[in-house]
């Protein structure tokens, strides 16, 4: 729920956010930053996939919400040139967070995974909460920048799941993989 509410948050806010704080037309350029959003994500899972033969999930996790974190505060309190390749940015850093997190979800409980697996995808709830939550924060507020970083909390609930995250399989690196050949 966490992480679809951080992608939906982000993404349906990000042209308003740029018409109000940096004039920029929301239906170009706005437009425009919001499709790299999207165009980052898809590289951004295509480099996660190569991280994870490196690294071990839980640590991918925890580089790319911390870079997640860095590049939307840079977004919501940089320059005009900042926020448009911050904000592309973010979405290059959230790509990897749901296939990881819903790893390591199911390799944290034995048996059940498919019904596990369903609860899971009931998360994408969280799409629909976000923004109107961001939007009551901001109309509260009066600031958007503030409804805005309500995405905060998911993020660092998100980068939270890579200290705590116990699974019971961890992910094959090319370095475990070398280390299991040698001992054998």
């Amino acid at each position: 729920m966490a992480y679809v509410a951080t992608e939906q948050g982000i993404a349906n806010s990000i042209s308003l956010f740029l018409q109000t704080y940096h004039q920029i037309n929301p239906n170009v350029e706005g437009a425009a930053i919001v499709s790299q959003f999207w165009l980052l994500m898809v590289l951004g899972c295509l480099l996660g996939l190569g991280l994870l033969r490196l690294m071990d999930s839980r640590t991918v996790l925890k580089l790319f919400s911390v870079a997640a974190i860095v590049c939307y505060l840079t977004a919501l309190f940089g320059s005009t040139s900042t926020a448009l390749i911050a904000f592309p940015l973010v979405g290059f850093c959230i790509s990897v967070m749901w296939s990881i997190i819903f790893s390591l979800a199911l390799n944290s409980v034995p048996r059940y995974h498919g019904s596990f697996a369903g609860i899971l995808c009931s998360g994408i709830v969280g799409g629909a909460l976000a923004s109107p939550i961001i939007g009551l924060v901001a109309d509260l507020s009066g600031e958007l920048r503030i409804g805005m970083l309500c995405v905060l909390a998911t993020l660092l609930y998100i980068l939270s799941i890579g200290f705590w995250a116990k699974p019971r399989v961890v992910n094959k690196t090319w370095k475990r993989a070398e280390s299991n050949t040698q001992a054998s």
